[in-house]
């Protein structure tokens, strides 16, 4: 800590005791498994349900009816710019559905390295991993009376402290 001139009263945690909590929450998370599994496979299904609400199959179908429409009006010179406007507005939903997708599979990957880590490890972790912490830990958040530690996978473990 440097001082700024500002007073400060956050709690302040030595790094060794964010270790140590890091530790114990993986450990806690290798130690009760089907615990932990059942809420990777909600995370999954949550991820998923998401995705369902708005398919860019879905967008290419009204797509394709209000470009027909479109061409009727246009073709029987009525006016048009609101289905124009729907067109474009479609598009973009379109556009964020494609970058929504790769967000998805991103997280549903990290979801399935963290069940494959989990499945393949026998004992507990002895001591801290800075890769692993980097791979897998999104956060901490500190509490007055516990630490929650939170994982890019969306688990959170709670410790005391």
């Amino acid at each position: 800590m440097e001082p700024t001139g500002q007073e400060c009263h956050a709690r302040t945690v030595n790094e060794t005791v964010l270790e140590n909590v890091v530790v114990q929450a993986i450990n806690a998370l290798l130690g009760d498994k089907s615990t932990y599994q059942a809420q990777l496979q909600q995370n999954i299904a949550k991820v998923i349900r998401e995705a369902q609400k708005s398919t860019a199959d879905g967008i290419d179908e009204q797509l394709m009816e209000l470009q027909k429409e479109l061409l009727k009006k246009a073709n029987n010179k009525e006016a048009y710019d609101e289905i124009a406007d729907q067109i474009f507005k479609l598009r973009e939903q379109r556009e964020k559905c494609t970058v929504d997708t790769a967000a998805r599979d991103a997280q549903i990957e990290r979801i399935n390295d963290l069940q494959d880590y989990i499945k393949k490890q026998r004992t507990n972790l002895a001591e801290f991993d800075e890769a692993l912490v980097k791979r897998w830990l999104a956060q901490i958040t500190v509490w007055d009376d516990h630490f929650t530690v939170e994982l890019k996978s969306g688990l959170k473990i709670d410790i005391e402290g």
